[in-house]
C-alpha cells in the first residue's frame, strides 16, 4: 500500500510520527496525521484544511491538552484559564513535563518504546487507499489521507475537524475542486 503514497503523503506519515514524539505520545493517532497535514505546506490536504480555516497552532494546542480538555470543557472548566492561572502564580512553564534524571548502569537504562500507529490511524491509512481507488486514482495523496481521517469516525483527528465544522461531503467537494484546479 505504501508504494502508492506520493512523496508528500509519505512525508505526512513521517511528520505525524515526529508530532507524536514531540508531544510525548506513545502512539500515532489521527490527530497527529491532521497536524502533519497542516505542516505539509503545498499538499492538497493542507490547502483544503487552510481553506476551511483550520490552524496548526489551534489544533496542536488541543492535541497537546489531550482528551482531558474535552472532558473538563463538558463540565464547564476552561483548561486554558486554569493553565494561565497556574503560570501566573508559579511562572511560565510550570505545567511542562519534567524529564526524569538520567541514571547510569545496566538496570537503569531507559529504552524508548517505538511509536506505533493506533487503530484509528491504521484504519485511516487503509481508508485512504479505498478513497483513492473510489476516485479512480492510482496514487494516495494528502487529499486521500485527509478524507480518510474525516471518514474514520472514532479517531480524534476527525473529531477535531468536525468540531471545526468540516464534514466529509463538503471536504470531498473541496478536494475535487482543488484537484481540478491543480490539473
Amino acid at each position: 500500500m505504501f508504494e502508492r503514497f506520493t512523496d508528500r503523503a509519505r512525508t505526512v506519515v513521517r511528520v505525524a510520527k515526529q508530532e507524536a514524539d514531540e508531544l510525548g505520545h506513545q502512539a500515532i493517532g489521527t490527530e497527529h496525521i491532521v497536524l502533519a497535514l497542516l505542516r505539509d505546506d503545498g499538499g492538497i490536504g493542507h490547502t483544503v484544511l487552510r481553506a476551511c480555516g483550520i490552524e496548526y497552532d489551534a489544533i496542536r494546542a488541543t492535541v497537546a491538552a489531550g482528551d482531558d480538555a474535552a472532558a473538563l470543557r463538558s463540565i464547564g472548566i476552561d483548561l486554558n484559564a486554569v493553565r494561565a492561572s497556574v503560570e501566573q502564580t508559579f511562572g511560565p512553564g510550570a505545567l511542562e513535563r519534567a524529564e526524569p534524571a538520567e541514571r547510569g548502569g545496566f538496570l537503569f537504562r531507559r529504552s524508548k518504546l517505538p511509536t506505533r500507529f493506533n487503530n484509528g490511524a491504521k484504519k485511516s491509512l487503509e481508508l485512504s487507499l479505498r478513497i483513492a481507488l473510489s476516485l479512480k486514482h492510482n496514487y494516495i495523496g494528502t487529499e486521500h489521507i485527509l478524507l480518510a481521517v474525516l471518514k474514520e469516525e472514532r479517531g480524534s483527528g476527525g473529531r477535531l475537524l468536525r468540531e471545526q465544522g468540516m464534514t466529509y461531503d463538503r471536504t470531498m467537494d473541496l478536494v475535487l475542486t482543488a484537484l481540478k484546479n491543480a490539473a
